[in-house]
């Protein structure tokens, strides 16, 4: 009976208990559901590193979560001033899962920026949270030759809530900036005295310095004759102070609108020497030298570089005036060389007519094998060597690839095919007299048997075409690889291969 009495004093007191903590917890319900929200931190919500609390963030879409308390029943939520999509089912009193949205920063209130505001039945709190664009960046420049007043873009990346913007040293006060922040339009100012592009804006700022050293990619003829035009290829060719052919001054010469080229005349020159362009921005130099047909010739029709191995039916070597002989005759349909060249000449041709490296000779020249590069220089890279020549094609050429073939068999070809444009559109192609190609040996590729000749992998070094001593032969031939009949034939004329150092 003692017992008895002792397990319902027990029972009693918990029974009291419970009721006293009921009205308690009702309170601390009803106070969770009246109180406003409070943002204790933001964190990550990838799980490892597991609950890093951030900062800052950069990444719209990226997810994240809100903890603090009284966060159950939002009505909305901001990041910027930007209006967030969400869903309930991931809340909780203490914390709340959320994207963050898309945000045109152009076109956000900046009194929001970095802010994130959380409403509730119950009210709304602000939290401090960087979340905008990275520090800017400057990239380019569309045309640093403009003249005064003309339009001109910078271009970057968060290019947002600038403050203040330069140009060579000019202040810019008015400028329209791209609502993706790519971009900045202005009008260029009337005078410039550096070289830099100062962006401020409210994330931080860019000191950008333009890079225009003038840029030689290539020259139309590198052994034409004194008083034929010539023009220089490449970029930032233009406001030009000086420049030079084969060590010899040109004083009289235009550029392009955008600097892509500049063209002379050529004057008299003495000596086989580089070409160099200097601007305000530098001075580009080729590190090859132009007028030489001396280093690196492999065959240009002359005593002991004679070159070709026999020519017959479409092939055939012409001297010039000069030296004009009955077993040499002259071709005038190539003016401009005083030297002898060579000249392959075809009617139209049918589908898959065409050969190279063998007989009959009516499609090729073929050169004989000599020294290309020293036996020193074997190990060096291709991508700094490129084989050269003059050519001439003075009738229209319209079908059928000119093979350049290196080593024979068929092993690595350059399929050359100006008079194909995009798709299945061609345009009959002719020179200007004479005009120097240059094929990196890059370019150069196998003959693959499902992809065709000149298709296949690309040349990666000198013993793929070359013998242990540095020697190598050359077949220049036309071939029609299309399902029709050619447009044309072929008619030109080639001279001094060479190989060169380009880089």
């Amino acid at each position: 009976m003692k017992k008895k009495s002792y397990l319902s004093l027990y029972f009693l007191s918990l029974l009291c208990m419970i009721v006293a903590l009921l009205p308690a917890c009702k309170k601390n319900a009803d106070v969770g559901s009246s109180a406003p929200p409070v943002i204790t931190s933001i964190k990550s919500y990838v799980a490892s590193p597991n609950d890093t609390v951030l900062h800052s963030a950069v990444a719209m879409g990226q997810w994240i979560v809100i903890t603090g308390q009284n966060l159950q029943n939002a009505t909305q939520i901001y990041f910027d001033g930007v209006s967030a999509p969400f869903n309930g089912a991931l809340f909780a009193p203490g914390s709340a899962v959320v994207q963050i949205p898309n945000i045109q920063y152009a076109k956000i209130d900046t009194a929001k920026l970095y802010t994130v505001k959380y409403v509730t039945t119950a009210g709304s709190t602000t939290f401090s949270f960087k979340l905008g664009p990275a520090a800017p960046a400057v990239w380019t420049i569309s045309n640093i030759y403009a003249n005064p007043g003309d339009s001109v873009y910078v271009y970057g990346a968060n290019l947002f809530f600038v403050r203040s913007f330069s140009y060579r040293g000019t202040a810019i006060p008015s400028f329209k900036l791209d609502t993706n922040g790519t971009s900045i339009g202005f009008l260029m100012p009337a005078a410039t005295n550096n070289d830099r592009v100062l962006v401020t804006t409210k994330i931080g700022a860019v000191n950008f310095k333009l890079i225009a050293t003038p840029v030689i990619a290539g020259i139309s003829n590198e052994n034409a004759n004194p008083g034929d035009s010539v023009y220089i290829y490449g970029s930032y060719l233009k406001n030009i102070q000086k420049l030079t052919f084969a060590g010899t001054p040109v004083t009289s010469y235009s550029s392009s609108k955008d600097g892509s080229y500049v063209g002379f005349v050529l004057p008299t020159l003495t000596q086989s020497g580089p070409v160099s362009v200097t601007t305000e921005f530098g001075t580009g130099t080729t590190v090859y030298n132009v007028h030489d047909l001396v280093h690196g010739i492999i065959a240009n029709m002359e005593n002991d570089k004679w070159g070709m191995i026999g020519w017959d039916g479409g092939s055939q070597v012409t001297g010039n005036p000069a030296n004009a002989q009955s077993w040499l005759p002259y071709n005038p349909d190539f003016p401009g060389n005083t030297s002898n060249f060579a000249v392959l000449k075809t009617n139209i041709l049918q589908p898959g007519e065409g050969y190279g490296n063998g007989w009959p000779p009516d499609y090729q020249l073929a050169f004989d094998k000599e020294q290309w590069i020293p036996q020193a220089n074997l190990g060096d890279s291709i991508q700094n060597y490129a084989l050269k020549f003059e050519i001439s094609i003075p009738k229209a050429w319209n079908g059928g690839a000119l093979n350049i073939e290196v080593n024979g068999n068929n092993t690595f070809i350059y399929r050359w095919e100006p008079w194909k444009k995009s798709g299945t559109t061609t345009v009959a192609y002719t020179t200007k007299g004479w005009m120097t190609l240059t094929v990196p040996f890059t370019e150069f590729r196998k003959t693959d048997l499902d992809l065709g000749d000149g298709k296949g992998v690309p040349m990666t070094k000198f013993s793929d075409i070359l013998d242990s001593s540095g020697n190598g032969t050359c077949y220049i031939w036309l071939h029609n690889y299309g399902g029709f009949a050619t447009a044309t034939g072929f008619y030109g004329a080639f001279d001094n291969l060479r190989v060169v150092k380009i880089k």
